[in-house]
């Protein structure tokens, strides 16, 4: 087995929380009576009304939910929609046993776990096969200054054949990726976007308009007019968690749904527990939504504690979630930020090596978890442990299962 050397990594993977930022206040208490309104500290440009919203994205974005993605049915992972290739003939390289670098934002939360884990088993694969021999990482910490740093060690040390970057944040990660790709090797950006397109090819799911319009149009269809939504976030100003928000408030904007509260909770559960708590304490929450799946169930024993039938809600394929779905029967939706787009980007570096054609813009397909799909992921799923998520797309790698059952 060759070599996957980890470089300068200070987060390790059992580091399972999202480093919290900037996060709301607790609702204070209203009289008895009064009606519950969005925090104060929830900024009023926020939503739709935000910088983040781009009407062209989202319209695009909501369209790409009914393509048909081409690439084999039995890997999502290497289906696209609606993909312009781009000829890597020029960055063909003879022979095996490649060098190949990745940049990781971090891996602070259970979905960049999951994927990290899948990863590392699609590099074993080809590294049995000869292809790739050093697996270099370096891992950010979600701190953006030391990924910067990161990606200019590779490039300084000049024996990547292939870097593969997943940036902390957009803006101020696009020069070093910019300085990457002037270096003239072969620079493929995954999960999160910046603002270049220099790269050879960026992989990422259809997108966060795609996912808050998701759960938001759950949420309507299955509430009577004027019943009431809280939303729960994680963190402002990561682009796909905005634009998840964003559609979500386009959508509850034109719908008879009433928005009670926005809170940001730092993915911490005992603060979701306490914010769920004190909106119920001031009247009725009839849904949840939800901008990722850290604390669901959490937000699910809040209604509990406090007598309240269940909400509608809208949770992540992550185990523990769908696992409280089907114990408690509530009318929910697992919604999903496809988690097997960590294979993607070491088999786009493989295509690349090989002079195959490759997606510029790597569009994966983006499929929440219906109730009628549920019984089929958990079983699929029984052995995994509650912060796996369901749609990590690795049960034909060598390691499946106990990569994943052994984090």
């Amino acid at each position: 087995m060759r070599s996957i050397r980890v470089l300068l990594a200070s987060a390790a993977a059992g580091t399972l929380l999202l480093l919290t930022a900037c996060v709301t206040e607790t609702p204070t208490e209203q009289p008895p009576g009064a009606e519950p309104s969005v925090a104060e500290e929830t900024p009023d440009d926020s939503g739709a009304e935000s910088e983040w919203f781009v009407q062209a994205d989202y319209d695009r974005e909501l369209a790409q939910r009914d393509v048909a993605p081409e690439g084999p049915a039995d890997e999502p992972w290497l289906q696209a929609i609606e993909p312009e290739y781009v000829d890597t003939a020029d960055l063909a390289s003879e022979g095996g046993d490649k060098t190949l670098c990745f940049s990781n934002a971090s891996v602070s939360n259970p979905w960049r776990v999951t994927g990290w884990i899948t990863m590392q088993q699609q590099v074993e694969v080809l590294q049995e096969e000869g292809v790739i021999g050093e697996f270099r990482v370096s891992d950010a910490a979600d701190d953006d200054n030391k990924q910067i740093s990161d990606i200019q060690a590779f490039v300084e040390a000049g024996d990547c054949d292939a870097i593969i970057i997943s940036p902390s944040t957009t803006a101020t990660l696009t020069p070093a990726v910019e300085a990457a790709c002037e270096s003239g090797t072969p620079v493929i950006v995954f999960d999160r976007g910046v603002n270049t397109d220099c790269m050879v090819t960026f992989i990422h799911p259809i997108g966060g308009y795609a996912y808050g319009a998701v759960g938001a149009e759950f949420l309507v269809e299955n509430l009577d007019p004027g019943s009431t939504v809280l939303a729960l976030r994680i963190l402002p100003g990561v682009d796909v968690l905005e634009h998840r928000w964003a559609a979500a408030d386009k959508v509850f904007s034109e719908s008879e749904i009433e928005v009670v509260g926005v809170e940001f909770t730092g993915g911490d559960g005992a603060k979701i527990k306490d914010l769920v708590t004190q909106y119920l304490q001031r009247g009725e929450v009839d849904g949840i939504w939800m901008d990722a799946g850290d604390g669901a169930v959490a937000a699910v024993e809040a209604f509990e504690d406090a007598g309240q039938p269940y909400p509608v809600f809208v949770g992540e394929d992550e185990m523990s979630f769908l696992r409280k779905w089907d114990e408690t029967g509530m009318t929910a939706i697992g919604n999903v930020y496809s988690n097997f787009q960590w294979r993607t980007p070491i088999l786009a570096a493989q295509m690349i090596w090989a002079g195959e054609e490759v997606p510029s813009e790597w569009v994966l397909p983006q499929e929440p978890v219906a109730e009628e799909d549920l019984a089929e992921f958990l079983d699929a799923n029984a052995d995994m442990p509650s912060l796996h998520y369901a749609k990590f797309g690795g049960e034909d790698l060598p390691g499946y299962p106990e990569a994943w059952t052994d984090r």
